[in-house]
């Protein structure tokens, strides 16, 4: 009986703990960066881990490689010669091995790359619909000036672009007729697609946001062919600045988790585009997500890394910044050891720990171990 009893109780302290939230502890100083380099260098990118647990960050060195890889404790391996702009990429299976899906931010166009960086498919920026793809928004200066001594501008029009030349653009406006535009002093052109993150469905379909453009959400087969796009700034989504969209298999089927920065929230569609709801509202402006078992980490670039379960209650939280951050400014020198600045992405590693990039003209890794 009294083992009996023994048994009951250890059961009852298992399932406690398996049920308790998480916890973190920050591991300092994890990252060593490359050979002669105090730092990793300009960092505007992702995170990710492979299943050997190597680690991909993804800097903006024009000169030296778009991607750095390093070994599961940190130690420099190699630079991928990939783009200097992938804003946002995940590492994935697919058929017989991994590879980086990712966006490319200067170029408008999303890449498929061995682990090795060899590009074997490319999703250019002619293959998007030009319903956004060619959206601009016309403007000229006003005369007057903003707080920065920035001109600033009105807006003329909005709409697709037919055509273009020195001396004007013609526009198709939303109720279809057409708007000519004299380019004189003062008239500047603004818009078309700005990627910053793709992931990818169980079926092999690629999801890519436009984050920094009018927050649409682009569907492509595992070929590379278009087949839908969703979202954007009208309703029913009325999105702003989307920055990053992943696919959330915790769920069956598996849903797509958006980071809505502009609107400070995180939600829920389904694979289709249709609305499933809010998880959560009043972030601080979440830029990237990373799921592992029943949780989501999220890095919200205002100055907080934050832990998320299935039900969409925020369970831990890390290196939150007292102040509010949003910029790449911060030099070393400012930096308090396990207090973010601006968290641009982020990665679970296989074991759960979190591994967080920063918003930062130096480049700054920090890992938090689960405890």
């Amino acid at each position: 009986m009294q083992l009996k009893h023994l048994l009951l109780l250890s059961g009852l302290m298992l399932a406690g703990n398996s049920l308790a939230e998480p916890a973190y502890e920050l591991a300092p100083d994890f990252i060593k960066p490359p050979p002669g380099k105090e730092t990793i260098g300009n960092g505007h990118g992702e995170i990710a881990v492979d299943s050997a647990g190597n680690i991909y960050v993804s800097v903006q060195e024009p000169n030296g490689g778009g991607m750095q890889v390093y070994g599961p404790e940190g130690q420099f391996q190699k630079v991928l010669n990939l783009p200097d702009s992938l804003h946002g990429f995940v590492i994935r299976k697919d058929g017989d091995g991994e590879y980086i899906f990712g966006a490319v931010l200067k170029d408008a166009r999303v890449i498929k790359a061995k682990l090795s960086g060899e590009v074997v498919m490319e999703i250019p920026t002619s293959a998007f619909p030009a319903a956004q793809r060619d959206f601009v928004t016309v403007s000229k200066a006003s005369g007057e000036k903003d707080a920065k001594g920035r001109a600033r501008m009105a807006g003329i029009a909005s709409g697709v672009k037919k055509s273009e030349n020195a001396a004007e653009i013609v526009l198709t406006l939303a109720d279809g007729t057409e708007k000519t535009i004299a380019k004189e002093k003062g008239v500047s052109v603004g818009g078309g697609l700005k990627l910053t993150n793709c992931d990818v469905a169980p079926n092999g379909d690629i999801y890519v946001v436009d984050g920094y453009g009018r927050s649409h959400i682009f569907v492509f087969s595992r070929e590379g062919q278009f087949k839908k796009v969703f979202g954007g700034p009208e309703e029913p989504y009325k999105f702003a600045n989307t920055h990053k969209v992943f696919i959330d298999r915790r769920f069956e089927p598996a849903r797509v988790f958006c980071c809505d920065r502009g609107n400070k929230r995180i939600l829920h569609t389904d694979l289709d585009g249709n609305l499933l709801g809010v998880i959560a509202t009043d972030l601080r402006n979440p830029s990237s997500a990373s799921f592992h078992g029943d949780l989501v980490c999220i890095a919200e670039i205002a100055g907080r890394v934050s832990v998320w379960n299935k039900e969409g209650k925020m369970v831990a939280e890390c290196g939150t910044n007292p102040k509010t951050t949003n910029t790449p400014g911060i030099p070393p020198k400012d930096w308090q050891q396990g207090v973010v600045t601006s968290p641009h992405g982020i990665s679970f590693d296989n074991d759960g720990n979190i591994l967080e990039t920063e918003w930062n003209q130096w480049g700054r890794v920090l890992k938090w171990n689960r405890k």
